[in-house]
């Protein structure tokens, strides 16, 4: 499996994140970084060196990936601070649409977890932050 094969199947079946490690495919269905959180909490190993294709990457999406060990991802819209963290983390990136910041789904502000994550220097950071947001949204 390559980035482009991932990429073609994230648009078929309309999954918000589709991602291929340990020799599986996962596809992703929740928005914001549920999945991703989760899967980085329950399946480490799947995320380390994995590949992969998502809809929309915030700073927050980003740092999960770097943690987990993403060896290369292709984002459909991926924000400047996003971009720089996956850089910085040594993640292969390729993006459809490069935006300053993603926007919350009321399309009034900044996403949350975008927000909660600017001020943090590394992935490692942001990980309470989001922790403690998806906890609070349970």
């Amino acid at each position: 499996m390559n980035i482009a094969e991932l990429t073609e199947i994230l648009e078929k079946e309309g999954c918000s994140c589709a991602i291929w490690g340990a020799g599986e495919l996962t596809l992703c269905h929740r928005r914001g970084v549920a999945d991703l959180y989760e899967l980085l909490t329950s399946s480490p190993g799947k995320l380390r060196g994995a590949l992969v294709a998502d809809k929309i990457v915030g700073k927050g999406a980003a740092a999960l990936m770097v943690i987990g060990g993403v060896s290369q991802v292709y984002a459909g819209v991926i924000s400047d601070p996003a971009l720089e963290m996956l850089h910085t983390g040594g993640v292969t990136v390729i993006c459809g649409k490069r935006v300053p910041n993603i926007i919350n789904r009321e399309g009034t502000g900044i996403c949350p977890v975008e927000t909660l994550c600017l001020g943090c220097r590394t992935a490692d950071e942001c990980l309470p932050l989001i922790e403690n947001f998806l906890k609070s949204r349970t």
